[in-house]
């Protein structure tokens, strides 16, 4: 199930699990929930919760269940906590790189491969798991109701009816979503972060903040574009580059945001993806 059982003693499902764990732990992260900083209705111990539901849905992947389905059992069990939505995104992502891991090594083109390879039954699972949590998604294309995310299981008539599968649904929303965008390009980002977060100095959380704040100041978050606006977002990238200049403190910062409802989420879940690699590539924690 994993090439560092022998060496850790977690299996690549509690690797992904430990992942949602060290991500909404490490602080300061600025919009976020984290260990110091949370909302009156989304609080930390529903992220720790959420965490460990996901378990039956890693373990499936890992042993080679299909995506889909591996994925809407992850966001059942994500979703027996109060907070509602606390890691659909992260999941999302953790899923191809579980499967890729649990087959062998853990490279982007094998987490690639577990995308282009998934049918439209996966893409019916996908949807089905939006009934289990409300999720933040944008409006679908003019003449795209039939498929709008939302619609859940009901949109499987229209998904068969297209052929689309979990990867054709992916690609149709990687010019606005930044986990789709990671899930069919090539997860970029996440191997960045991984390997930030593996040179970095301090705590594991320490560094997975850092990976953060780093990601923050270079890219726009599309969680802030999908529940605020574009110029909402460029905003947010601008400040995490002045607190990287010094030029502000990150606590304050971090507390604006929480303080305005900004959350740029996205952000958080491709630090959680960078986290799982560096910990199956044998990052100590």
């Amino acid at each position: 199930m994993t090439a560092n059982l022998e060496n850790t003693g977690r299996t690549t499902a509690q690797n992904a699990q430990l992942a949602l764990l060290l991500e909404v732990s490490s602080t300061p992260k600025p919009g976020n929930v984290d260990r110091e900083r949370e909302y009156p209705e989304l609080r930390f111990e529903q992220f720790l919760a959420g965490a460990v539901g996901t378990h039956a849905g890693f373990a499936a992947v890992a042993d080679g269940d299909p995506l889909g389905p591996a994925f809407e059992r992850a966001i059942a069990g994500m979703s027996h906590q109060t907070g509602g939505n606390t890691q659909f995104g992260a999941t999302l992502l953790l899923t191809p790189l579980v499967a890729a891991a649990g087959g062998g090594e853990l490279r982007p083109d094998r987490a690639s491969a577990a995308v282009e390879e998934t049918t439209v039954d996966d893409a019916v699972a996908f949807y089905r798991a939006f009934e289990y949590v409300d999720v933040a998604v944008p409006e679908p294309p003019e003449g795209m109701d039939a498929l709008d995310v939302r619609r859940g299981g009901d949109a499987e008539p229209a998904l068969r009816e297209s052929g689309l599968t979990l990867e054709d649904v992916m690609s149709r929303s990687a010019d606005r979503d930044g986990i789709a965008a990671e899930l069919t390009g090539g997860f970029g980002w996440t191997f960045e972060l991984a390997r930030v977060i593996e040179r970095g100095e301090g705590s594991v959380t320490d560094r997975a903040a850092a990976a953060y704040l780093a990601l923050l100041s270079r890219e726009l978050d599309t969680f802030v574009v999908t529940n605020h606006d574009r110029e909402t977002a460029y905003e947010v990238r601008r400040r995490a580059n002045e607190v990287l200049d010094g030029e502000e403190s990150v606590y304050r910062f971090a507390e604006d945001l929480v303080d305005r409802g900004i959350n740029p989420g996205t952000t958080a879940d491709i630090v959680a993806g960078g986290l799982f690699v560096a910990l199956e590539r044998g990052l100590e924690v």
